[in-house]
């Protein structure tokens, strides 16, 4: 599933293709996804002018002129790219925006995990944001990472893939972040110093600059906003390397289970 890193890559590689762009129609190809589109977003899209792109945790924010925002997620396969209208369609095409400029936005989405929703105000868009999504990691406050960490008992690992606590991170990025503050995933989160608490901390918003510039990480589908892949899987230090040698240690990279997802760790540096 594309992460912080991928969702931002495809958010600047669309920003200059789409902004003061004029949205001329919306087309709905037979199979739904997640949240299926709605017929009457329709007209409350059509003949709209983009004036904005921005990202939310995992969200891409579409803002139109007006108050109304289109919000998208990728899920597991989606991708969101412009092309030339008359281009032929790839398979699995479920929405197609037409542009003022004789290209079209199209979202992709082999698995149909992905969903488009329209919100017609920024306080109904804020409102349902607010109640899934944390902090931005790049504006985590200290103290508070370190009350979120002390206040439950789960493993570290699951309070970096929560979403209502922290935005964007997930699996991937989750796995390197540990590795570079030397935490096991599987240790309780109320057993964390202040000390070990920051340096994860500032992992994560490490991890997640280099990956963003990188263009994120391509395993299977993930393209950005240009139709280019990721590059920074080449930098992985423990996500997918199970059994191969730590980079720091030379230890067989381990695998194991928390918080219902596998977590690659080097078992020396990670104790």
């Amino acid at each position: 599933m594309p992460e912080l890193p991928e969702v931002e890559t495809v958010v600047r590689d669309l920003r200059p293709l789409l902004v003061g762009r004029t949205i001329g129609a919306v087309r709905v190809g037979r199979h739904k996804l997640r949240s299926p589109w709605k017929p009457a977003w329709t007209p409350r899209v059509a003949g709209r002018r983009i004036d904005a792109i921005d990202r939310r945790g995992k969200w891409i924010l579409v803002r139109l002129a007006g108050d109304a925002t289109l919000v998208l997620h990728l899920g597991m396969t989606g991708q969101l790219t412009v092309h030339p209208e008359p281009e032929p369609l790839a398979d699995h095409t479920h929405l197609r925006f037409p542009l003022d400029d004789g290209r079209e936005l199209r979202f992709r989405d082999v698995r149909r995990f992905g969903s488009a929703t329209l919100f017609a105000s920024p306080g109904a868009l804020a409102e349902h944001l607010n109640a899934r999504l944390g902090p931005e990691p790049f504006a985590l406050e200290p103290e508070y990472w370190f009350a979120a960490l002390r206040g439950t008992t789960r493993c570290v690992k699951a309070v970096l893939l929560d979403q209502t606590v922290l935005a964007g991170v997930g699996n991937i990025y989750a796995d390197e972040s540990l590795f570079r503050a030397g935490v096991h995933p599987g240790r309780r989160a109320n057993t964390m110093t202040r000390t070990q608490a920051e340096s994860l901390r500032c992992a994560v918003e490490v991890v997640l600059r280099r990956a963003i510039d990188g263009r994120g990480s391509t395993i299977r589908d993930y393209i950005g906003g240009s139709g280019l892949k990721g590059g920074f899987q080449e930098e992985f230090a423990v996500y997918g390397r199970t059994g191969q040698p730590c980079p720091a240690c030379r230890t067989p990279i381990a695998v194991a289970r928390h918080a219902g997802r596998s977590s690659h760790h080097c078992p020396r540096c990670q104790k």
